[in-house]
C-alpha cells in the first residue's frame, strides 16, 4: 500500500495533476478577483472608447430695428439628421436610398418639409431646371462632375441640361437612384425608374449633401429642420429601421413680420462650396465647414461676419453603441453680435400696406366691364383692364389651382370647367395636328388663338433645343419670313429648319440617326404633342381662349374661388351672388376692393411698387419697401422646395427687390439734376427764361412738351420749369449744354449731365448694405435725357439718395441700413453712420430756385391742398412699352422749411405720376401723425379720382 502510494506520488501523472490543480486554483482565484472582487471597477474602466472631435456652433446674432424691435432671431427646434453608417458593398446605395425615401415619407406625412438647397428644381411644367446661372452654375457643375475648377469642365459637362445632371447623379456610377428593368444587371438600370420626378429630386438632394459631407467624419447631414413633435416621435419609433437617422436639437432662424422685411433681411441657408471657400479665405479654415448655415441674401449675407458666432469645440468618447461616455477639452462657443438697423419697424409695415392698398385702388379704378380693350387706340396713360383679363389672371398666376379640377373632391364648377377643358383641348390638338400636317395656313392668316399656339410651339422648340439657336441664321430670308413678316406657315418654317440642319435630331425619337426629312418632321410633330400634353403654360393658353370665347364664364370663375376657399365673402353678399342678384363683375370688383384678391395675386399692371424713405440729416434709411414681399421663414434653414417653386412661377416676381433692383427711366424726377447742371455751368441763372411753344424743333425728330397739342407753357424760368414740369424748358437746357459756339454735340451735353448726376450719386449704387443694381446713365440723346428719358435707368433707392441731397442742399450720403452693432449682452461694439460721399457746393440762390420749384409743383396739385405740413416734390412719368401703362414716379421731402425725411416712390406701370404722389401723401400723413392709422390704412381699395393724363 505504502509502495503504491509512493509510486503514485512519484509518478509523472500525479505531478502533472498537482500542477494542473494548482494552476486551476490560481486561475479560479484570479477570475474571482477580476469578476467578483473588482468586476464592476474593471468593467467601468475597460470599455471600447472611440474619440470624436466635435465643433459646437455659436448662436447667430439677432437683428433689430432702430428702436429695438426684434426682426430676426433663433428658436430652439428639432432637426432630422442622417449619417452614412452603411457598409460599403453592392447594396449600399439601395439601402441608403430606401431609408431616405422612407424618411421623406415620414417627414412630409406629418406636414414638415425636407431641406432643399439643391441647384435644380421642377418648373411649372414638371421639368428639371437650374436655379442658378453663369459662374454659379458652372461652379455647381464642376462640383457635380468632380472638377477642381470651372476650367476643368469638359464641353459636354459644361453644357449639360438639368435633366442630364439629374440622370448622371442618379446613375449607376453615382447614387443609383432608380430601378432595374430586368434582373440586377447594371446595363438594365434606369435612373429615376420607380420614382416620381419630385421624389427623385428630394432623394437626390439628400444624397448630394451627404456626398459633400463624406470626407468629414462624424458630420451628419440635415434632412429637415424645425420639425413637429409628431415627426420626432415617428422617427424615434422607427429608429431601428432608419439606420443612421436621428433627431438633433438645433436652432432655426425666425423672422418677425417676414413679408414686410424679407427683401432687406434676406435669409440664411446651408453654405455652398463657393461660399465656403470665400468665407474660409476671409476668416480662416476652422471658421466654417460644409454643414454651416450662413446668410444667403440681404442683411443676413452682408453682415455675416458680425452675426455668425465663433465655434466652440469638445472631445467626446463614445462606446461601441455610439453612446457618449466621456467629454473633455470643452471650449465654449461665442454668440454672434446683434445688428440694429436704421429701419423703423412700424413705418416699414405702414408703407407696405399703403402701397398695396393704392395698387389695388389703381386696379379698381381702371378695370372695366368688357371682354377686350385695344391698347393701340389710346395712349399708355389711358389703357384700361377688361374684366375678362382679371378672370384669366386668376388661372394664369396659379391663384386658382387647375390641377384640383380633376380631383375626386373637386366642386361642381371645377368639374364642369374641367370637362369643358378636356373637350376643348382635344379640339385644339386635333386642329393643330391638321394644321401642321395638312392645312399649312400662313401665320398671319391664322385666327389669333392659333397664332398664339403656334408661336408658343416655336419658342418651345427653341427652348428645348430641338431648334438649335446657335445654328439659326437670323439674316436668312425664310427665318425673317416666319419671325417678322409672318408670311409662311409653321410647317414650312420647320421643314426649312430641317433642310438647313438647324434641328438637333438626337433629341427626337426617330429610331435611326439617319432619317429622311419627312420622318424628321413627323418626329418633330410627335415631339410637340408629347410636350404639350403636360405643359401647364400651354394649358393656360387654352383656358385663356375658353374664357375669352365664353366657354368658361365669369360666374364659374367666381364660384371656383368659393369652391377652393380662396376668398371669404360676407353672408349678405354671398346670398345675393347665389341668387343671381350680383354679377360676376361686381363680385370680382368687391374682392379687389376688399383685398380678398391682392394686386400681387392678379399680377396685372400695376402689381408691383417700391418706396424708400431716408432721414435727410443723417443718410439713414428709415424704410425700404418692395411690394410684393415673400415669407423668408420658408426660405431660411433650408429652402422649402414647394414654396420656392411657387415664388419662381409667380408672375408678380416677389423675389425681386423692386426698391433696389428694378431700373426704369426717372422721367421728370431727373429735372433737378438738369437744373443743377444749367445753373452751375452758367447756361442759365434763376431768372433766365425759355419759351415753351409745345414743340422743340432744334433736333429731329422734334420732341414735344407733355401739354402739347392742348397748349403751351409760355415763358418760364427754372423755378417755373420745375413747377410746371415743362419739357420744352429742359429740352432747351439740354441742348444748350451741348453747344460750343453754334455747334451742338449731344455727347458734350451728356458728359455734363453725367458730371452733375454723379454729384447726386446717380452714377453708382447708393451705399446700402444689400444687393443693388448699378444705374445706367443716358448715352444717346442729351435733349431727351435732360427730362429723364433716353436710356437713363435708376433704382428707387438711387433716386432717394439724389432727392436726399436736394433736400439738405448738397450733402450726398452713401446711405446706410445699419445703425449699430452690439454684443450679446448689449454692449456697443460699433456705432454706424452713413458716410458723406460728397457735397455739392452751389449758391444758395440756386438751391432756392430748385426748392421753390418743387414746392410750387406740390401747390399746383389739388390732392396736396389739405396737408397741414408743407411738402416739396417732383413727379415723373416714364414710358417703357406703348402697350402697357406708364411707370409712375414721385420724389419729395418734408417739411419744406426744415426737411426731415425724403421719399422716392415708384409704381411700375402705374399709369400716372399723380398716383405715385397720392400714394406718398398717405405715407407722409402716417409719418407726421396727421391722421389715425385706421383712417390711413383702411384695408380696402377706392376709386382714384382725377385724370390719368401725363402732366410731366
Amino acid at each position: 500500500m505504502k509502495e503504491n502510494f509512493i509510486n503514485m506520488i512519484t509518478s509523472r501523472v500525479f505531478v502533472l495533476m498537482v500542477v494542473l490543480v494548482a494552476i486551476s486554483a490560481v486561475m479560479i482565484n484570479r477570475i474571482f478577483e477580476l469578476q467578483i472582487v473588482h468586476g464592476e471597477e474593471y468593467l467601468d474602466s475597460f470599455q471600447m472608447k472611440i474619440m470624436r472631435e466635435q465643433t459646437i456652433k455659436g448662436s447667430r446674432g439677432n437683428i433689430y430695428d432702430r428702436n429695438g424691435k426684434l426682426l430676426a432671431y433663433n428658436e430652439l427646434a428639432h432637426s432630422v439628421i442622417i449619417e452614412d453608417v452603411y457598409e460599403s458593398g453592392r447594396f449600399k446605395n439601395l439601402n441608403l436610398n430606401n431609408t431616405i425615401y422612407q424618411l421623406i415619407d415620414i417627414i412630409e406625412g406629418n406636414g414638415d418639409a425636407i431641406v432643399s438647397d439643391f441647384k435644380i428644381v421642377l418648373d411649372k411644367n414638371g421639368r428639371y431646371v437650374f436655379t442658378v446661372e453663369g459662374t454659379q452654375l458652372n461652379r455647381f457643375l464642376a462640383d457635380v462632375y468632380g472638377r477642381l475648377t470651372i476650367e476643368d469642365l469638359e464641353e459636354k459637362e459644361r453644357t449639360a441640361t438639368a435633366q442630364e445632371v439629374v440622370d448622371y447623379l442618379c446613375g449607376w456610377d453615382r447614387f443609383r437612384i432608380g430601378n432595374y428593368t430586368e434582373d440586377d444587371d447594371k446595363n438594365t438600370f434606369v435612373p429615376g425608374n420607380g420614382y416620381t420626378k419630385d421624389e427623385v429630386l428630394k432623394i437626390l438632394t439628400i444624397r448630394y449633401d451627404m456626398n459633400n459631407n463624406s470626407y468629414q467624419k462624424f458630420i451628419p447631414t440635415t434632412v429637415a429642420t424645425d420639425v413637429s413633435e409628431e415627426t420626432v416621435a415617428v422617427v424615434m419609433e422607427n429608429s431601428m429601421e432608419l439606420e443612421g437617422v436621428s433627431i438633433m436639437e438645433d436652432t432655426v432662424r425666425k423672422y418677425v413680420d417676414s413679408v414686410y422685411f424679407s427683401h432687406i433681411l434676406g435669409y440664411t441657408g446651408k453654405i455652398s462650396q463657393e461660399e465656403l471657400s470665400s468665407l474660409q479665405a476671409e476668416n480662416g479654415e476652422d471658421a466654417y465647414d460644409l454643414n454651416d448655415t450662413v446668410g444667403k441674401l440681404g442683411i443676413e449675407k452682408s453682415m455675416e461676419s458680425e452675426l455668425q458666432g465663433i465655434k466652440g469645440s469638445r472631445v467626446i468618447f463614445v462606446n461601441s453603441m455610439g453612446k457618449v461616455i466621456e467629454t473633455t477639452d470643452y471650449v465654449e462657443p461665442v454668440a454672434g453680435n446683434n445688428v440694429y438697423l436704421t429701419l423703423d419697424h412700424d413705418l416699414q409695415i405702414a408703407a407696405y400696406k399703403i402701397l398695396e392698398e393704392k395698387l389695388a385702388s389703381i386696379l379698381y379704378t381702371n378695370i372695366i366691364n368688357a371682354k377686350e380693350f385695344n391698347t393701340g387706340d389710346v395712349s399708355s396713360s389711358k389703357i384700361k383692364i377688361p374684366i375678362y383679363d382679371v378672370y384669366f389672371a386668376l388661372i394664369n398666376n396659379n391663384v386658382i389651382n387647375t390641377e384640383h379640377f380633376s380631383q375626386t373632391d373637386a366642386g361642381e364648377n371645377e368639374r364642369a370647367v374641367y370637362n369643358s377643358y378636356l373637350e376643348r383641348k382635344a379640339g385644339v390638338f386635333e386642329s393643330l395636328r391638321t394644321e401642321l400636317m395638312e392645312t399649312l395656313t400662313v401665320y398671319d392668316q391664322l385666327p389669333m388663338e392659333y397664332q398664339v399656339y403656334e408661336s408658343y410651339i416655336a419658342e418651345m422648340l427653341y427652348d428645348n433645343g430641338i431648334i438649335v439657336r446657335e445654328r439659326v441664321d437670323t439674316e436668312d430670308e425664310t427665318y425673317i419670313a416666319w419671325t417678322k413678316d409672318e408670311v409662311i406657315s409653321l410647317n414650312e418654317y420647320l421643314n426649312y429648319c430641317i433642310a438647313m440642319n438647324w434641328i438637333d435630331v438626337t433629341r427626337l425619337k426617330l429610331g435611326s440617326q439617319y432619317s429622311d426629312s419627312e420622318k424628321i418632321y413627323t418626329g418633330i410633330v410627335d415631339y410637340i404633342f408629347d410636350q404639350l400634353e403636360g405643359d401647364l403654360e400651354f394649358t393656360k393658353k387654352i383656358y385663356r381662349f375658353m374664357i375669352k370665347n365664353d366657354v368658361i364664364s365669369g360666374m364659374q370663375i367666381c364660384r371656383i374661388l368659393l369652391e377652393q376657399e380662396l376668398v371669404e365673402v360676407p353672408p349678405e353678399e354671398l346670398d345675393q351672388f347665389e341668387r343671381g342678384a350680383e354679377s360676376a363683375y361686381t363680385f370680382m370688383m368687391n374682392r379687389i376692393q376688399n383685398l380678398d384678391i391682392t394686386p400681387a395675386q392678379l399680377a396685372l399692371d400695376p402689381h408691383s411698387a417700391s418706396m424708400v424713405i431716408t432721414d435727410v440729416k443723417t443718410g439713414d434709411v428709415l424704410a425700404l419697401v418692395s411690394y410684393p414681399g415673400y415669407d423668408n421663414n420658408k426660405m431660411a434653414n433650408g429652402v422649402n422646395a414647394e414654396y420656392y417653386s411657387q415664388l419662381l412661377n409667380d408672375l408678380s416676381t416677389p423675389l425681386i427687390n423692386y426698391a433696389t433692383r428694378q431700373m426704369t427711366a426717372p422721367g421728370s424726377t431727373f429735372k433737378m439734376v438738369s437744373s443743377t447742371a444749367g445753373l452751375m455751368e452758367g447756361i442759365i441763372t434763376p431768372f433766365t427764361t425759355f419759351t415753351c411753344t409745345g414743340i422743340f424743333d432744334k433736333i429731329k425728330p422734334p420732341p414735344t412738351c407733355w401739354i402739347y397739342p392742348r397748349g403751351s407753357h409760355g415763358s418760364l424760368n427754372v423755378t417755373g420749369g420745375i413747377r410746371h414740369s415743362c419739357n420744352l424748358f429742359f429740352y432747351e437746357l439740354g441742348y444748350r449744354l451741348g453747344l460750343t459756339g453754334d455747334n451742338y454735340s449731344s455727347d458734350t451735353a451728356l458728359k455734363k449731365l453725367e458730371t452733375y448726376a454723379d454729384m447726386y450719386g446717380l452714377t453708382e449704387t447708393s451705399g446700402i448694405e444689400i444687393e443693388e443694381t448699378v444705374p445706367q446713365l443716358a448715352t444717346d440723346d442729351a435733349v431727351r435725357a435732360a427730362i429723364g428719358q433716353d436710356n437713363n435707368s435708376y433704382s428707387t433707392v438711387g433716386l432717394v439718395r439724389y432727392v436726399t441731397a436736394v433736400a439738405n442742399s448738397g450733402t450726398c450720403y452713401n446711405l446706410t441700413l445699419v445703425d449699430r452693432i452690439t454684443d450679446r449682452s448689449g454692449s456697443l461694439i460699433r456705432d454706424n453712420s452713413a458716410e458723406v460721399r460728397n457735397t455739392i457746393d452751389m449758391e444758395p440762390a440756386y438751391w432756392d430756385a430748385i426748392h421753390t420749384g418743387m414746392r410750387q409743383m406740390i401747390e399746383n396739385n389739388a390732392y396736396f391742398k389739405d396737408m397741414s405740413i408743407q411738402v416739396a416734390g417732383k413727379t415723373g412719368t416714364a414710358e417703357e412699352n406703348q402697350n402697357r401703362a406708364n411707370h409712375a414716379l414721385f420724389v419729395c421731402y418734408a417739411p419744406y422749411e426744415e426737411p426731415e425725411i425724403a421719399i422716392a416712390t415708384r409704381i411700375a406701370y402705374g399709369y400716372t405720376s399723380s398716383y405715385a404722389a397720392r400714394t406718398t401723401k398717405e405715407v407722409l400723413r402716417y409719418y407726421f401723425d396727421l391722421a389715425s392709422e385706421e383712417e390711413i390704412i383702411t384695408g380696402t381699395a377706392s376709386q382714384m379720382a382725377g385724370s390719368t393724363a401725363v402732366t410731366d
